[in-house]
């Protein structure tokens, strides 16, 4: 299926949204995060996640690297699960070695060995 980036002037596709910066098949056209919402630490700031909940209506919750609840532990644990697989996988040798990388720095911040 060959995928086009629609302009927001037309009607949105029957029972579908637009969400800026995505074409057609929902993939990111845009380069990236802006550097304002990035946590340098790794993942995004509270700003960034204001943003994503005003422009997506999606509530991301900021990282728990050292969990309280049981809930949270579960979290980590998928996230470090998921991110890792993404890093061996996905990324570049130069970018997995790469200690300031933005995939190393979120593994770092959620404390994933």
């Amino acid at each position: 299926m060959k995928s086009t980036t629609r302009l927001h002037k037309e009607s949105p596709p029957k029972g579908g949204f637009f969400i800026a910066g995505c074409d057609m098949a929902g993939h990111t056209t845009d380069v990236g995060v802006i550097k304002k919402y990035q946590n340098p630490k790794g993942g995004l700031n509270a700003a960034g996640r204001a943003h994503f909940k005003r422009t997506e209506g999606n509530n991301l919750k900021p990282p728990a690297p050292n969990p309280k609840t049981k809930t949270d532990a579960g979290r980590r644990a998928s996230f470090c699960a998921r991110m890792s697989g993404m890093k061996s996988k996905l990324t570049s040798a130069k970018t997995a070695n790469d200690p300031n990388s933005r995939i190393n720095k979120s593994l770092r911040a959620w404390n994933c060995n």
